[in-house]
């Protein structure tokens, strides 16, 4: 299937890239300009800002009730953006729809960031946000069922690494996790799938510009060899969380995600790949409103109900 017709003119439209090196704050601006006004997201029952005391320190959290029912599952979500970029806000319409679609709670993250953060503060704020939720599960009315958490593209790098993580500590209390587009081995040598020479040029994101995007973090300490860095390099994955991992046709990342599916399975976790042909990487975040997309929430729903 070719790309999508919508994401090809998206893309066609785009600006050239500035030349230059990378300026975060800049990127960080120029994100957060293009917001959805909050009168037209998706209203749900309750959205409410709160600051998570953990062990990792305070971190900001936005937590999202679907419905008036009691009590939910939680569902952890951590946005995307490279490790530098992304936050509460550029990410509030995912996990809108996270909420609305799976009828779990949603408690997004806005974890540190790289470069003004070394690793692994973001990893460990997320990992921390996880066991604030188990350790306070009454106060935010969590039903004691599903306590997954999810990512899309960096923030699937990081669910994967606190799900092994969390049970390398004996905390087997995560459910499931969920992987979107994740990027899951930051040795971005073009050979070592074939996606990356494949989806290298034309669809967005581009593998030549994995390394600049990747190099905040990885220069902050990030080892692509650690397996906490690198999930791909954990030589052991049996005993981990159910996964759903999405991947897009014309991702560079595609390849490596199906792999680690690949390898959960021989591991003996149950997995579920899940591959949109015609998009490419970021599309749950910028292109889940065309119908060919939509379904992605409710493929995570049934993934959560176990169907």
């Amino acid at each position: 299937m070719a790309l999508h017709p919508e994401i090809a003119a998206f893309l066609a439209r785009l600006p050239a890239p500035p030349e230059g090196p990378l300026d975060p704050a800049a990127m960080r601006a120029a994100d957060e300009a293009h917001l959805t006004p909050l009168a037209r997201r998706l209203p749900l029952h309750a959205v409410e800002d709160v600051t998570a005391h953990t062990s990792a320190g305070e971190v900001p959290v936005r937590i999202y009730t679907p419905d008036g029912a009691g009590h939910h599952g939680i569902l952890v979500y951590f946005h995307g953006g490279a490790f530098f970029l992304g936050s509460l806000e550029t990410h509030d319409h995912v996990a809108r729809s996270l909420a609305k679609e799976t009828g779990r709670k949603v408690v997004s993250v806005g974890y540190r960031l790289a470069p003004e953060a070394a690793f692994p503060a973001g990893l460990d704020d997320c990992h921390a946000v996880v066991r604030w939720v188990a350790e306070h599960g009454a106060d935010l009315g969590w039903d004691g069922t599903t306590l997954a958490v999810a990512g899309d593209s960096s923030g699937g790098t990081f669910a994967a690494a606190v799900a092994a993580r969390a049970h390398d500590e004996g905390f087997d209390g995560i459910t499931h996790q969920i992987l979107y587009y994740p990027s899951l081995d930051l040795d971005f040598d073009a050979g070592r799938y074939a996606s990356l020479g494949e989806n290298a040029v034309g669809y967005g994101l581009e593998t030549a510009g994995l390394k600049p995007f990747n190099a905040f973090y990885l220069g902050s300490g990030a080892d692509p060899a650690d397996p906490l860095v690198s999930p791909a390099k954990r030589a052991d994955l049996s005993g981990l969380p159910p996964a759903l991992i999405v991947t897009a046709q014309y991702d560079p990342l595609r390849d490596e995600g199906e792999a680690y599916g690949h390898r959960l399975r021989e591991a003996g976790v149950a997995a579920t790949v899940t591959r949109y042909d015609g998009a490419g990487h970021g599309f749950v975040q910028h292109f889940s409103w065309l119908p060919e997309y939509q379904g992605v929430f409710a493929r995570t729903r049934d993934f959560l109900d176990g169907r």
